[in-house]
């Protein structure tokens, strides 16, 4: 009896939770209101990206796909320039789980033949459906040096005993998916090297126009029009068969990038000079030109920075323009050439109706290009809208 009377006693001694009220919603409110007053620039900006998922995917796309291209000689199997005799236009092999022998807990594929249809003199390839060959991972092959520093000869994946052709192989025998990886090395690194030095000239010719205005803005403005002006496939035919013929892959790769900067430098000098005309008469860059502030430190340490997340956006917008210009070049043979290996050089051997009747799979390297595009694209379209936070 006593047990049972401490025990309601005690029950009844316990406080109960208090329901939410209104006051508790408006301190959470004022929480919210106070971070986000003090909250830094970068900071809303960050908040405001999240909220766009498609930009979000987008991102992730892009670091894996650099991640990959990056260890590209660890992930592909063989070497960009290993010939398989025996083994031209290989369609793409499918690596299978099961079969009618059942399940199989490591992925496996067929051992291919090649035949002669004697009708059509054309290749086939039969797959061998009573081998399995196990893909294996962490396999020895052909060597590389990793980040360009460690001598190494371990892949990612591949089999003992017989060929594996994720993306099948082209007119030498030469593994799509190893020269895809490869290819994203040169092709990828363009767009981003161009675009560094089309900021360095955007900003520099952009912000001494928008400064200093009379004669000099006048002077850049005619020189950025005129560029504008031309035709841009044919400039840069004409830009690209300047190159000297004898120069070498490493020369060329710097060529190209160096003649798309050149060129596309023009609309972030425009938007540089813009920003630059509307602030430079506001109170901190008149207090710093007081303080006996130089003219070239207030453009890049005043002018510049306020408006750096414009920049970052608009420069995101434009890595898609120099992967494509790249790609445009080197398809049309003006560009990089073999034995460089790029996405572009690779579909030149698109080019070719009936080879690409007989062998589709060589467009890989063009879905690769698109996916990338698509994926700068969104991403600069979320820095665009985080680069305004305060914006609905």
């Amino acid at each position: 009896m006593d047990q049972g009377l401490s025990s309601q006693q005690a029950t009844q001694n316990v406080p109960l939770p208090k329901p939410p009220s209104a006051d508790d919603d408006s301190t959470a409110l004022g929480k919210t209101e106070e971070k986000v007053f003090y909250a830094t620039q970068w900071q809303l900006m960050w908040w405001k990206f999240r909220k766009h998922k498609v930009a979000m995917v987008s991102a992730v796309v892009i670091i894996f796909m650099y991640i990959c291209a990056i260890f590209a000689p660890f992930i592909a199997p063989y070497a960009p320039t290993e010939r398989h005799r025996g083994f031209l236009y290989v369609p793409p092999q499918k690596v299978r789980f099961w079969d009618e022998n059942g399940f199989s807990l490591r992925p496996f594929v067929y051992p291919i033949e090649q035949e002669i249809d004697i009708m059509t003199m054309q290749r086939k390839y039969i797959e061998d459906t009573s081998k399995r060959l196990p893909v294996k991972f962490f396999v020895r092959g052909s060597s590389y040096k990793l980040l360009g520093l460690f001598e190494c000869d371990i892949h990612l994946f591949g089999v003992e005993d017989g060929k594996v052709f994720l993306f099948g192989t082209d007119n030498m025998g030469r593994d799509l998916f190893t020269r895809v990886l490869y290819g994203a090395q040169i092709s990828m690194s363009i767009g981003l090297v161009g675009v560094f030095l089309s900021l360095l000239l955007g900003l520099v010719f952009g912000g001494i126009s928008g400064y200093y205005g009379g004669a000099v803005d006048n002077a850049i403005q005619r020189i950025i029009e005129v560029l504008r002006s031309f035709p841009t496939i044919p400039l840069w035919m004409a830009l690209g068969a300047a190159l000297p013929p004898e120069l070498s892959p490493v020369g060329v790769y710097m060529g190209i990038t160096i003649i798309l900067s050149l060129i596309g430098w023009t609309a972030l000098g425009r938007q540089v000079r813009g920003k630059v005309l509307a602030l430079k008469n506001e109170d901190f860059v008149i207090a710093a030109r007081l303080a006996g502030t130089s003219e070239p430190r207030i453009i890049m340490t005043h002018l510049i920075p306020s408006f750096m997340s414009h920049i970052i956006a608009s420069l995101t917008l434009s890595i898609p323009s120099m992967i494509l210009a790249e790609t445009s070049l080197s398809f049309l043979g003006i560009g990089l050439r073999p034995p460089v290996v790029s996405w572009g050089v690779m579909l030149q051997q698109a080019q070719n109706v009936n080879t690409l009747m007989m062998a589709p799979w060589l467009l890989i390297p063009g879905v690769f290009v698109v996916v990338y595009v698509l994926a700068f694209n969104f991403l600069g379209d979320g820095l665009r809208d985080a680069a305004d936070p305060y914006g609905v």
